[in-house]
């Protein structure tokens, strides 16, 4: 049926991509009502069906001329046939002329008002046609819909009308479910990514606006520089978000990540961030990622025990936290794979595309005479390594720091 589907893909209209699916979800046989008086209700039945078998024949051979006559056939044996209707609305939309495809989507749904089909088709084309009740159809369809394919181009559709209206807050809930009905689909990743952006500055720009010499403003510069790769900047505007106020929730932690980031080798270093930790512990609680932090300054000084009690501890607070399952399979590697197999297996439970815990456990296996296993592991390291380095060549180009793992090649901790 390509040919037949080339002839849409060539018009400009949006709704070419719908239809094109939708149609091969499958043409369904109509609800007949009683014939007209005088005629026999078998011989009617039966001439529908043909005429529908025909249409099918027309469609799978690319004539899409006979299938729209066949189509017609049954409305003239069955005026309120909502299937034919709706099959022949798919045709006309098909064809880009959305005036005619609305009007026998409107009648289908006349008939049958609960095909939902029916009804985003109709919000679709009614939207091609500047018609306001598009968005009350689309409304109406979006979560009812099975097809992931119509249901994600009705998102679509209401996203346009949203951001139109500039009306986030609506736009926003329905981008997250197409991304989660589409995790892979670039268009929509780029949508999201670009209603997100636009978010984040429209609240940065407010914020400059009410308050730009506050803490917060100080921590919003800080978080930039380091995406940026600047720490040394980010430091300082850290410490002013302090000196601003002591006691801003959030920012010691992310001051100790950056003086440790910036100085790891250096005892001086080491204890700052040491301290600010504790501080952190002292006004904020424990928490995981704090004694995580802890973790990586006593390995940085060699004391693996200490190292140890730290990823203990941040395990017991968070028995899901990838790092701290990581850091203890990490830390038993060497005199207890048995036991760094169960941490590292519960690492890439955790964070699947986690290069490091993969490798480690790739080397675990291959100690516990696993071999397959350990090959297993080490293909996905390898994978997940090429995507992760394809990500960091588009960063560069965007001139962005990427999130890393610690030690992604796994060789400088052990």
């Amino acid at each position: 049926m390509q040919p037949f589907l080339d002839v849409f893909a060539a018009n400009p209209s949006p709704v070419r991509t719908c239809a094109a699916t939708i149609l091969w979800v499958g043409l369904f046989l109509a609800c007949w009502e009683q014939p007209a008086p005088g005629q026999s209700a078998a011989p009617i039945a039966t001439n529908i069906h043909t005429h529908l078998q025909r249409a099918e024949a027309a469609l799978k051979a690319n004539d899409s001329e006979t299938a729209t006559k066949e189509f017609r056939a049954m409305l003239a044996l069955e005026p309120r046939n909502a299937d034919a209707h709706f099959n022949l609305g798919l045709l006309v939309a098909l064809q880009g002329n959305c005036q005619d495809a609305s009007r026998d989507f409107r009648q289908a749904l006349n008939t049958q008002p609960s095909l939902i089909k029916a009804k985003a088709m109709l919000g679709i084309c009614d939207r091609r046609l500047g018609d306001k009740s598009a968005k009350a159809l689309l409304e109406g369809s979006f979560s009812k819909l099975s097809d992931t394919k119509l249901r994600s181009q009705v998102g679509i559709e209401l996203v346009g009308i949203y951001s139109g209206e500039g009306d986030s807050e609506r736009a926003v809930p329905v981008l997250q479910k197409l991304v989660e009905l589409n995790p892979e689909n670039a268009d929509i990743l780029y949508m999201a990514q670009q209603m997100y952006a636009e978010l984040a500055d429209d609240t940065l720009n407010k914020l400059a606006i009410v308050a730009p010499g506050s803490a917060r403003m100080q921590q919003v510069i800080a978080e930039r520089l380091v995406n940026a790769g600047d720490i040394s900047g980010a430091t300082e505007h850290y410490r002013k978000a302090l000196e601003i106020d002591p006691h801003l929730p959030g920012v010691r932690y992310e001051l100790a990540e950056a003086i440790l980031e910036s100085s790891r080798s250096d005892a001086a270093a080491q204890a700052e961030a040491e301290k600010e930790l504790g501080a952190v512990i002292a006004t904020e609680g424990d928490s995981a990622r704090v004694q995580c932090e802890l973790a990586k300054i006593a390995v940085l000084r060699s004391d693996l025990e200490g190292a140890h009690g730290h990823y203990d501890r941040a395990f017991k607070l968070n028995p899901q936290d990838a790092e701290a399952q990581l850091g203890l399979g990490r830390i038993l590697m060497p005199e207890k794979p048995q036991e760094a197999r169960k941490y590292l297996e519960l690492a890439v439970q955790s964070d699947p595309l986690n290069g490091e815990a993969r490798y480690r456990l790739a080397q675990v296996y291959q100690r516990l005479q696993m071999p397959e296993e350990s090959q297993k592991q080490m293909h996905l390291f390898q994978e997940i390594k090429k995507t992760k380095d394809q990500v960091r060549s588009l960063y560069r180009q965007m001139k962005k720091q990427p999130k890393t793992e610690d030690d992604e090649t796994a060789g400088s901790e052990q």
